[in-house]
């Protein structure tokens, strides 16, 4: 039995709330709704219900590379504050308020490949600690490190991530710093390093690899590697392997989430392959280290 319409010139009440009156309807299925059920739309307003079924037979937009849209880079602006609460915490902790490498959190989480306590114990990354693989990332070395890697993951990071979605931007994020770790432990086994610098190569060599890909003009773009490839190798004290193994790390996983697979292809099959193969490229590190110390003769 359906409920019959109002008399004339009876109020008209909110169809979710019987006790409201109410002079506007849903512009798609026309019932009343009070200030508290309307949702605005393109033209008038919509009730609740009209909006939900929209949502469900509307597909979400995707970006080029199968990602989905992003709005604000969330992602970017999370690691921005890792990254900044990491070198706080080193500031607190440091030995000297001029030394933020005096901070015991450089000895307990930076890169380190293998290393030996006074008390005989072994320590690092060879000795199982994996985790300095990714946190070491997170602490830096001074000021201008910390800035200089603050501005390039802001410059890069925004925009990679508006192209890849968030998912596959964190992969190439984690996966940049985790390749320029591997390199270290594996090349300079002995030797200490903090910084995000694997992940911002990483960043570099995706821009560069994507935006070919989108036909962009990318002469800054490399003009700002090559400097930074030629400080790489001519200023002490940075770590040359974290920054070409994240520069591989990103050529690699922009050549996968830009060319492959073949543009016809849909977004579900596009993110299988995009997964896969990160899931692959993250498998070759972890045997890369289970595997190369002993043919290298490393503890």
């Amino acid at each position: 039995m359906t409920a019959s319409p109002p008399p004339p010139g009876a109020p008209r009440t909110c169809y979710r709330h019987t006790n409201r009156e109410t002079g506007v309807s849903c512009t798609r299925c026309e019932r009343p709704i009070c200030p508290d059920c309307m949702v605005e739309a393109s033209v008038g307003y919509q009730c609740p219900n009209c909006v939900a079924e929209g949502r469900r037979t509307t597909r979400p937009a995707r970006t080029v590379f199968g990602g989905r849209a992003v709005s604000k880079p969330y992602v970017t602006w999370t690691i921005l504050g890792l990254i900044a609460a990491g070198y706080l915490a080193q500031t607190v902790t440091a030995a000297s308020p001029l030394s933020v490498g005096g901070s015991p959190l450089v000895w307990e989480f930076g890169m380190r490949g293998f290393g030996v306590t006074q008390n005989g114990e072994a320590f690092g990354v060879l000795s199982g600690e994996w985790y300095r693989l990714v946190s070491a990332a997170f602490l830096h070395g001074g000021i201008f490190h910390l800035l200089f890697n603050g501005y390039a993951m802001f410059l890069l990071g925004t925009q990679l991530e508006r192209w890849l979605g968030h998912g596959r931007f964190l992969a190439l994020w984690v996966l940049g710093a985790v390749a320029g770790s591997v390199l270290t432990a594996l090349v300079e086994p002995y030797g200490f390093a903090v910084g995000a610098s694997g992940a911002i190569f990483a960043l570099f060599g995706a821009v560069f690899v994507i935006g070919r890909r989108l036909g962009l003009d990318l002469r800054m773009v490399a003009a700002l590697l090559a400097v930074n490839l030629v400080l790489t190798f001519t200023v002490p004290n940075i770590s040359w392997t974290a920054h070409i193994g994240g520069l591989v790390a990103g050529l690699a996983l922009g050549a996968v989430f830009a060319y492959l697979p073949s543009r016809n292809a849909g977004p579900t099959r596009r993110t299988v392959v995009h997964a896969v193969a990160a899931a692959a490229f993250a498998a070759l590190l972890a045997a890369a280290l289970l595997v190369l110390p002993g043919v290298l003769g490393l503890a």
